[in-house]
C-alpha cells in the first residue's frame, strides 16, 4: 500500500538536497498535493474566475533555488497562483501568509542544518504549521497518483509573482512587538544571522528602533548558512560581544525561528532562560495566561521552580516546537518555547520567531534597567 510511505519528518520535508525525498521531482509533486489540499481546506470563498494563492518564501541555501521552481511548477500546475518573497525568515513566512491572505505559505529551508540540506514546510492560512492529518493527506496525494488528471488549461493555469516588499512588511510586524515609546538608543547589540533567512531582516528591525548593532555572518553566499556560526556555534556569538563590548549579543540559526542571547559578560543565555525571564515578566504583569508555562520534556526543572517561586505553572509537551504549539492553541497559553531557543509569543505572532523572541528580553532590559546577567539569575 503505497500510502505508508512518509516524507514528512518532525518538521516538514527534509533531507540531503538533490536526494529523495528533497528533489525537484517530489517538490513538483508536493507543490501539485498541497495546492490541491489547502485549496479544498481553505474556508474562504474564492469568487468566480479568481484563484487560490500559496506563499512561497525560503532560506540563503543553494538548493532553493532548485527547490523553488519545482514547487512553483507544481503549484500553478494545479491553477494554484504563487506569490515568491525570496529569502526571510520562516516566522516572515508565516506572517506575510496571513498579510497577504493567502490560503497557504511554505518554507524552504533546513533550519540549523548545514547547506547541503534542504527541507519544505508549511503553514496554514492563519500562519500555523499543518497538524499530521494534513500532512499525511499530502503525503498520500503525492503517491497516490490520484489527481494526476487535475489538468487545469488555458486561462486556469495558475501565476506567479514576486512579492517585493515582504521584507519590509515583515520588519513593521516584528518592530510592533516593541513598545512604541520605548527605543534601543544608546544599547550596542552584537548579531550573528548565520549567514541565513535574517541577514538583512534581524540588524534592519534593531537599527530602526535605534541600537548600534555589530553583526556577523550576514553575507550569505549559498553554501555558508550555519557554517561555524550561528546559535549551533554559540562560541561566535560570544567571542562578538567579547570583543565588541556589546550589551548583549543575539544569534539566529539559519532560518531565524530560534534564538539564543548571550548576555553583556559572554555568557550563553539558553532558551529555558528566554522562557524564565519571560515568564516571570509576564506573571508580574498579571499577563501569563492561566499563570502557565508550555515547555518540553528537555526542558530544566529550574524552569519548574522559577515559575514555582512566581505562582506559575509548566505544562510539558514532546520535543518539537509543533507540539509546543498545538498545546498552546488547545490551552490557550500565550508563552511557549524550547531549550533549543524556539521560543512562541502567541501575542505577537503564530511561530517560534528569534528576533520577536529577542525583542521581548530587550524591552524587560529596557524596563527594568537590569543587564542581561543579572536578569537570568
Amino acid at each position: 500500500m503505497t500510502q505508508a510511505k512518509r516524507i514528512f519528518g518532525t518538521d516538514g520535508v527534509r533531507g540531503v538536497a538533490n536526494v529523495e525525498p528533497v528533489t525537484a521531482e517530489t517538490a513538483l509533486k508536493l507543490g501539485r498535493a498541497a495546492a490541491h489540499v489547502f485549496t479544498q481546506l481553505n474556508p474562504r470563498t474564492i469568487p468566480e474566475g479568481a484563484r487560490p494563492k500559496i506563499v512561497l518564501g525560503k532560506d540563503t541555501r543553494l538548493s532553493g533555488y532548485m527547490l523553488e521552481n519545482a514547487l512553483v511548477a507544481g503549484i500553478t500546475s494545479l491553477g494554484v497562483d504563487v506569490l515568491i518573497i525570496g529569502p526571510l525568515p520562516t516566522p516572515g513566512v508565516a506572517y506575510i501568509t496571513r498579510s497577504l491572505r493567502a490560503d497557504a505559505g511554505i518554507v524552504l529551508s533546513a533550519s540549523h542544518n548545514s547547506y547541503e540540506d534542504n527541507g519544505i514546510k508549511f503553514f496554514r492560512h492563519d500562519g500555523y504549521k499543518l497538524d499530521d492529518q494534513i500532512e499525511q493527506k499530502i503525503e498520500q496525494l503525492v503517491f497516490a497518483g490520484e489527481i494526476d488528471s487535475i489538468r487545469p488549461t488555458a486561462g486556469k493555469i495558475g501565476q506567479a509573482a514576486r512579492i517585493d516588499d515582504a521584507l519590509g512588511r515583515y520588519v513593521e510586524f516584528a518592530k510592533r512587538s516593541f513598545p512604541r515609546d520605548m527605543s534601543l538608543e544608546q544599547m550596542r547589540i552584537a548579531v550573528d544571522v548565520a549567514n541565513g533567512a535574517a541577514y538583512k531582516s534581524t540588524p534592519c528591525i534593531l537599527r530602526e528602533l535605534g541600537a548600534e548593532v555589530i553583526v556577523v555572518h550576514n553575507e550569505p553566499n549559498g553554501m555558508n548558512i550555519n557554517a561555524q556560526c550561528g546559535s549551533m556555534h554559540p562560541q561566535e556569538i560570544q567571542r562578538i560581544v567579547k570583543e565588541s563590548g556589546a550589551h548583549v549579543g543575539i544569534t539566529h540559526d539559519g532560518d531565524a525561528d530560534r534564538v539564543l542571547l548571550c548576555d553583556e559578560k559572554g555568557e550563553i543565555v539558553d532558551g529555558d532562560e528566554i522562557l524564565a525571564i519571560a515568564a516571570v515578566d509576564l506573571l508580574r504583569a498579571g499577563q501569563l495566561r492561566e499563570n502557565t508555562l508550555v515547555a518540553t520534556v528537555m526542558s530544566n526543572f529550574g524552569l519548574d521552580e522559577t515559575l514555582a517561586a512566581h505562582g506559575g505553572k509548566i505544562v510539558r509537551t514532546k520535543v518539537g516546537d509543533r507540539y509546543v504549539i498545538e498545546e498552546m492553541i488547545s490551552g490557550n497559553f500565550n508563552l511557549g518555547g524550547e531549550q533549543s531557543g524556539h521560543i512562541i509569543f502567541r501575542d505577537f505572532t503564530t511561530t517560534g520567531d528569534g528576533i520577536i523572541s529577542a525583542l521581548q528580553i530587550l524591552r524587560i532590559m529596557h524596563a527594568t534597567g537590569e543587564p542581561l546577567s543579572k536578569l537570568k539569575t
